[in-house]
């Protein structure tokens, strides 16, 4: 299906996920405005969310299986199937967090079907971010992604440390969307453009790949990015935000947040950098970073949450080191990593709500003693997920990480490879501790773990995610090959040599 993007009526057709729900946001916010008082009505406002979330995904898996692109001049969107494929997965996060919502918004009295609406225009946000092709409605997409996530970390009025989270994160939000969009300026008064395959143009055709203005502009963009994806050292906000917001929360801003800000970071690059190799430099660097500090101070934490916060920092190295890759493989890496670490991560944080209360910061590893022998199934589903974490064979993450290797060895990012399985050898000391304390530790006192209850909506998620842990990790084939034709592709640059980068890999793809 050839749409040409001049024409109103085929823009309608290529904006039509988004169209979706926006409408479902608008039925969503009228059903909230007539019922909000009890958990019924709680309930119905989030099944009304799901049916908006499963229709915006048909309307995406339709331009998908119509093969949808887009002709003519570049637009402000684009039509892709990179686009479709982060679409689905940002849409089916969003559809698991509701799902986990359910019963953990009733136990801890959270009577505000607002929740909902804020996730499905934060999702909005997301997808207008994966399929921005210019940097306004990239701007555009994140600030509404953005703001509503502010509010949802805050949005147990009762929790001091919920409030913390949500101002700490708004005022540091806010300073990191000034560096974004000063960028953005900057570019603009380099290239006279914002689309970004007009800007790729501009740079390619009129030699500005050194321009100062230009790097300058680039260089804001990337503080802008790495504060959104959680880079060291951008990452002062995560640790204290992930732990103070409400733990479904917590889940959807360390999973589909850091999923919409890295399919950003890659358009961009990807559209309208590929000629400016000095980013891989940049991105190399805060790859290392991130890994190393990450997986360090992981393992001074006693707390899971708190943990599994430093944790998501450290993935954001490892993803890091596919868009370091700056290649076709480092892309398809990039898009099957982001789905592993989605669904181990979700699991994780929904069993970290079956156990706490309060928003579950105290919920230590010792306090998870014993839950083997108590409660074997649900031990089970946090093992395979500290695996999948962990990278151990048989498990989706263990094969998001080996592509994530295949594509850095590829590009002849050798030292970064290597630094990428040091790290993750480090963080076996904090999850594995997870593991020997529910099955080598004695429960702490009798019925220490009977009040731990998912609910059946909340099981079914757990059961869902761990068991795509374990398929993707025995046959990985059919989702990678999605990842490989989805990608837009990062083309290395052949004048600069990355650091630890062979010769030969500089004018790889």
């Amino acid at each position: 299906m050839t749409l040409d993007l001049a024409t109103s009526h085929d823009l309608l057709r290529a904006l039509l996920p988004e169209l979706v729900l926006t409408a479902a946001g608008m039925v969503v916010l009228l059903v909230t405005a007539w019922r909000h008082r009890t958990a019924a009505d709680l309930r119905i406002v989030g099944w009304v969310t799901l049916a908006g979330l499963a229709a915006a995904a048909g309307a995406a898996w339709w331009l998908w299986w119509n093969t949808a692109r887009a002709t003519g001049a570049p637009a402000m969107i684009a039509v892709d199937d990179f686009r479709f494929v982060l679409d689905w997965v940002f849409l089916g996060i969003a559809g698991l967090t509701v799902l986990v919502s359910f019963a953990y918004l009733e136990r801890e009295r959270l009577l505000a079907p607002e929740y909902y609406v804020l996730l499905l225009f934060g999702t909005l946000g997301m997808m207008l971010m994966a399929g921005g092709d210019d940097l306004m409605v990239i701007f555009l997409g994140l600030e509404l992604m953005s703001v509503s996530v502010y509010v949802l970390a805050g949005i147990n009025r009762h929790s001091a440390p919920a409030a913390e989270a949500a101002l700490k994160y708004f005022l540091l939000g806010a300073f990191a969307s000034g560096f974004l969009l000063y960028g953005i300026a900057l570019v603009y008064g380099a290239t006279a453009a914002t689309n970004l395959p007009q800007i790729g143009a501009q740079v390619r055709g009129l030699g500005l790949d050194r321009s100062p203005m230009l790097l300058a502009g680039l260089a804001l963009l990337l503080v802008g990015f790495g504060f959104k994806v959680a880079a060291v050292p951008f990452h002062m906000w995560a640790p204290d935000v992930y732990d103070g917001s409400p733990t479904p929360v917590t889940g959807f801003m360390a999973t589909a947040v850091k999923a919409a800000a890295f399919a950003a970071l890659v358009r961009v690059l990807a559209e309208a950098f590929s000629a400016v190799a000095v980013w891989q430099t940049i991105v190399w660097w805060l790859a290392v970073a991130t890994m190393v500090a990450g997986n360090l101070i992981a393992l001074a934490q006693r707390t899971v949450k708190r943990m599994l916060a430093y944790s998501s920092i450290a993935h954001a190295g490892y993803l890091l080191v596919a868009v370091a890759a700056a290649s076709d493989a480092g892309s398809a890496a990039l898009v099957f990593y982001l789905i592993a670490y989605g669904l181990m991560t979700l699991a994780a944080f929904a069993l970290l709500a079956a156990k706490g209360r309060d928003g579950e910061r105290d919920v230590r590893i010792d306090d998870l003693a014993g839950l083997g022998q108590r409660r074997p199934w649900l031990a089970a589903a946090l093992a395979i997920c500290m695996l999948s974490l962990l990278g151990f064979p048989g498990t989706a993450g263990f094969i998001g990480k080996w592509y994530i290797l295949v594509a850095a060895t590829g590009a002849g990012r050798l030292p970064l490879a290597a630094i990428l399985v040091l790290t993750s050898v480090v963080s076996a000391g904090y999850y594995l501790p997870v593991i020997m304390a529910m099955y080598m530790k004695p429960e702490p006192f009798e019925d220490a773990h009977a009040g731990m209850r998912l609910g059946r909506l909340g099981g079914a998620v757990v059961a869902l995610s761990v068991a795509g842990l374990v398929l993707l990790g025995v046959l990985p084939n059919r989702l990678l090959d999605l990842a490989k034709a989805s990608g837009p592709g990062l083309r290395a640059a052949p004048t600069v040599t990355a650091p630890g980068a062979t010769p030969s890999a500089a004018t790889a793809r």
